[in-house]
């Protein structure tokens, strides 16, 4: 769960929200319970779990019945001693004791119930990636030892096909053109894990590789559901009947939500991105920037989503008296490196969302050679009186400096390629005026105009104007 770059920013709930969450997950709430049922005649074996003669009366306190009682019973007591709700006071008696962490989830900030939250959550993605029960008797050997050969199981491969597909869902979610709060189907997340960017049509080996993983995710989000992480619709049972097995009742093939659904939870953004966090993972949440310069504000929210980036903005500006926030959004658009365009452009869409109180900042700057254009644009669409035209210099400056901040924010886009055409169709003498233009992204946008315009005849104008512009910068 490491990389470079930086993940979209997530939108959280609120950490009281959050713990509330947190304190109502059926895992937490009865690990809490069994602490506090806990007593000086409890007994623990030798790693820390109840013994087995308690078992009984544990899952009666939790109201547990039928043949999973007694193992989820056990669960819970190990999530309590991981997270410090309990305590072994002595190995070789067996006993325990109340863990000071219990009253951190009465008595604490929400913050210190999330932190014995995240705990529990550990407990569960180790426990997620070990295999079935079943499968370990079986690998006992003669010695009492596991033969961990015979399972074809590799502990830290577990682990890290587990954590790929939560980092692959978490990014689903924050992604906004993914699901959103939606749920995934199961399928869909084993093959991201599994089939190659690049392949075409899987082959047959491939395929049966993700039905494994999809059966094996299956069991791994039915343990994760109880902490909270994620809300699960377990694959269709009927759907591993076998082949010669009559279904129940008719079933639906094209049904994708029969091979498992999997919808991250508000609490399970928050802990996937604190675990992203701890691995090293730029993992940013909106509302991070919020007590930042406008430096920070400008050039963090210029790889952020246009929706994230809004949000980041709002919050950003509700802090701040608008005139003041005006100037220093003003201050730290200025540049004339190679992310400046764009963070005019940011800086131009945040004063959009500051009202009539900010135009003394905007008209401070109107004879800026950087910030004239964009000053008047924003005085103009405001309504104010007395906006002076910008000269034919500045007209084309703006354009440039516009046209090299879309390219940043957006690549070859769509939009930026009707923005191209427009502009070679609206100003007929455009590439023998814009290659004159002082502005260290000239030579670029003129290159990437001839690239993106579908008119031929326009893209080698466009080319040899780039051309003229490189020459004279020097380039």
């Amino acid at each position: 769960m490491s990389d470079s770059s930086p993940l979209p920013p997530v939108r959280l709930h609120p950490e009281a929200e959050l713990a509330r969450d947190a304190l109502s997950t059926p895992l937490l709430s009865r690990a809490a319970r069994l602490a506090r049922w806990a007593g000086p005649e409890t007994r623990v074996d030798a790693g820390g779990g109840l013994v087995d003669e308690q078992l009984p009366a544990a899952a009666e306190t939790l109201g547990l019945t039928g043949d999973d009682a007694a193992a989820c019973a056990s669960e819970a007591w190990r999530v309590a001693v991981d997270t410090g709700l309990v305590e072994i006071a002595d190995e070789e008696e067996g006993t325990v004791v109340t863990g000071d962490d219990l009253a951190l989830l009465t008595g604490g900030s929400p913050h210190d119930v999330l932190a014995v939250w995240l705990g529990a959550l550990e407990t569960v993605l180790a426990d997620a990636s070990v295999p079935d029960l079943d499968d370990l008797v079986e690998a006992v050997d003669e010695g009492g030892g596991i033969d961990f050969s015979s399972l074809d199981w590799d502990p830290e491969a577990e682990a890290q096909f587990l954590d790929g597909v939560l980092a692959n869902l978490y990014v689903l979610t924050v992604s906004e053109d993914g699901p959103g709060g939606g749920p995934v189907p199961l399928p869909a997340l084993a093959a991201s894990m599994i089939v190659p960017s690049d392949m075409g049509e899987p082959t047959n080996d491939v395929l049966e590789q993700v039905s494994d993983a999809m059966m094996r995710l299956d069991d791994q989000f039915r343990m994760l559901a109880p902490v909270g992480l994620v809300e699960f619709q377990p694959v269709d049972e009927a759907l591993m009947a076998d082949a010669d097995e009559e279904p129940a009742s008719p079933v639906d093939d094209t049904d994708v939500s029969r091979y498992g659904m999997v919808t991250l939870t508000p609490l399970g953004l928050y802990g996937l991105r604190a675990r992203l966090l701890e691995a090293g993972v730029e993992a940013p949440a909106v509302g991070d920037l919020a007590d930042k310069g406008a430096d920070a504000l400008l050039d963090g929210t210029s790889v952020f989503p246009p929706a994230a980036a809004q949000a980041e903005t709002e919050q950003w500006l509700a802090r701040r008296e608008p005139l003041a926030a005006a100037r220093e959004l003003l201050a730290a658009a200025r540049g004339s490196d190679e992310g400046a365009p764009l963070r005019r452009l940011r800086c131009q869409q945040a004063l959009s969302l500051v009202g009539a109180e900010a135009e003394p900042a905007l008209r401070e700057v109107l004879d800026d050679a950087e910030l004239g254009g964009l000053a008047r644009v924003w005085l103009t669409e405001h309504g104010a009186p007395d906006v002076p035209a910008p000269s034919e210099a500045m007209v084309f400056w703006l354009t440039i400096d516009t046209v090299a901040a879309q390219l940043a924010a957006e690549g070859n886009s769509d939009e930026l390629r009707g923005l191209v055409e427009g502009l070679a169709q609206q100003h007929g003498g455009f590439f023998a005026a814009a290659w004159r233009v002082e502005h260290p992204a000239t030579a670029d946008v003129l290159e990437a105009m001839g690239r993106l315009h579908p008119d031929k005849r326009v893209a080698k104008e466009a080319r040899k104007a780039a051309f003229k512009a490189r020459s004279q910068q020097g380039g």
